[in-house]
């Protein structure tokens, strides 16, 4: 069903990897729809150019280890436009709830009073990996996938992970945000019991004309990504999936 944006409302739209041929058609009209258009770096970038002559374009993009616009900012700007009676989209790469922060702007909105409408995006999750050729789940491989972040390394006392746990999943793993810490949390997967023979892959940029792919074992992937000096935005898959010959 087809949704006008309204006054003094926040549109959370999931831009998807960034080829803007995975932004969705409510996606894409909400951005032409609007009045305010605050936007990341990643994502369709491309995109913006169909949005309004007069619209007000916000670059609020982080850059890893580089200049970033804080979240409380973004929140606050979010909250502003719209209480001046204009019609909002933020717009994010991949989907805004998954690794997004989606779920705080929403509920910094709410408390400001804001209405909130989500549009979900193409997450990179399973999509860069399958323009890579590279199925999270098959049939007789794996019967399910983990997602997870790798922001922060093995033993962090921020990671609330457990990566012994993942390492006994049977799961595909697919890991978003893992290219600094990769050495770390491969040798933390391997010390937990996860072969150190296990396919895995990385894929860079997927979805735009940049995009690359290695192919290597857990216990090798980080010395390929370094080797290829891989650089973010990148996804790394491990499990039987990431060696799997599609035809």
């Amino acid at each position: 069903m087809q949704q006008e944006l309204t006054p003094r409302e926040v549109v959370l739209v999931g831009g998807g990897p960034g080829d803007p041929d995975l932004l969705t058609v409510a996606g894409l009209r909400a951005i032409r729809q609007a009045d305010v258009v605050v936007h990341d770096r990643l994502g369709p970038v491309s995109a913006l150019q169909e949005a309004r002559p007069d619209a007000e374009l916000i670059n609020v993009g982080k850059i890893p280890r580089g200049a970033f616009t804080p979240q409380e900012e973004i929140n606050a700007i979010l909250i502003d436009r719209a209480r001046s009676g204009l019609r909002v989209v933020r717009l994010k790469g991949g989907d805004n709830f998954v690794f997004g922060r989606g779920g705080e702007e929403w509920q910094a909105c709410a408390e400001a009073g804001v209405a909130v409408r989500v549009i979900p995006g193409v997450t990179s999750a399973v999509a860069v990996p399958a323009l890579a050729g590279i199925p999270v789940t098959h049939r007789s491989l794996s019967q399910g996938f983990t997602v997870v972040s790798g922001h922060v390394p093995p033993g962090d006392p921020s990671s609330q992970l457990d990566w012994k746990a993942l390492a006994a999943t049977s799961t595909t793993l697919v890991l978003l945000m893992a290219v600094k810490f990769l050495p770390e949390i491969t040798a933390a997967l391997v010390d937990a019991g996860l072969p150190a023979t296990t396919p895995a892959a990385i894929v860079a940029d997927g979805s735009t004309t940049q995009q690359q792919s290695w192919s290597a074992t857990v216990a090798d992937i980080a010395d390929v990504a370094e080797a290829n000096a891989v650089r973010p935005p990148a996804i790394v898959v491990i499990g039987q999936v990431a060696a799997l010959d599609l035809p």
